[in-house]
């Protein structure tokens, strides 16, 4: 299968600035994307949209293209992902004439998918012909006990919900899966045709990483609780050295 590799970095960072260039180990977290990107199977092209020339040059050192630079309105706290991805795949059918079989997004915020969980999902893409495959993890906490609390502090959503299934024990309620942001494998005609990537929830399907290697960095602890998490052995960065 051709796979356009793309990764997506915007050059504003709110909660962590500069995050996308922020490093763990040496390796700055469009570094991890780029790497184990490049040492899977079906990595046809690599390249990288941002608005920002300093992560243009940090993803240039570590071999991928950045063909263009986004435009502003396409860097704002507001832009969408798919706007983001529809300027990419017209960038390059426009520029370059090429056109591939499916596009895998990958988002700096998680650094530790490794080449063969991207092998993996192309593997699922091709056996059930799927139209998008999104890397997932198992949530903490079932959505059972999981709801609102009213303006005077009652939480009657969730007492109702355990009242629901008093039958079940903690242990017996089946797991639940949320997105890791890990990776988005998705058609790149379904996705030029509809304009989104979980248009078809039939041919939608999970690929699931543990916790570990689905840490998203969303606040400055999260770069420090992975790199306890590689101190401690807990994850093996061998896959990007």
């Amino acid at each position: 299968m051709r796979v356009l590799h793309l990764i997506t970095a915007r050059g504003g960072s709110k909660s962590v600035p500069g995050k996308n260039l922020r490093k763990i180990n040496g390796i700055s977290l469009v570094g991890f994307k780029a790497i184990s990107a490049q040492r899977s199977r079906d990595c046809t092209r690599i390249i990288i949209s941002t608005d920002s020339p300093e992560i243009q040059s940090d993803a240039l050192t570590y071999g991928v293209e950045a063909p263009f630079t986004r435009p502003a309105e396409l860097a704002t706290d507001t832009a969408t992902s798919v706007d983001v991805i529809a300027h990419a795949m017209e960038w390059i059918e426009q520029n370059t004439g090429e056109r591939y079989d499916a596009v895998m997004l990958l988002e700096p915020s998680s650094p530790l998918t490794r080449p063969f969980d991207y092998d993996n999902a192309v593997d699922i893409m091709e056996k059930y012909n799927a139209k998008a495959v999104v890397g997932i993890r198992e949530v903490e906490i079932n959505s059972m006990f999981v709801g609102p609390i009213d303006d005077q502090g009652r939480i009657s959503q969730i007492v109702n919900q355990i009242n629901g299934r008093k039958q079940l024990r903690r242990q017996d309620v089946p797991p639940e899966y949320t997105m890791n942001g890990g990776l988005y494998l998705f058609n790149w005609d379904f996705f030029k045709k509809h304009r989104e990537i979980y248009h078809d929830p039939e041919k939608t399907f999970g690929y699931v990483m543990d916790r570990h290697h689905s840490i998203e960095i969303d606040e400055p602890i999260d770069l420090e609780w992975v790199e306890f998490l590689v101190a401690n052995g807990h994850v093996d960065l061998s896959d990007w050295q």
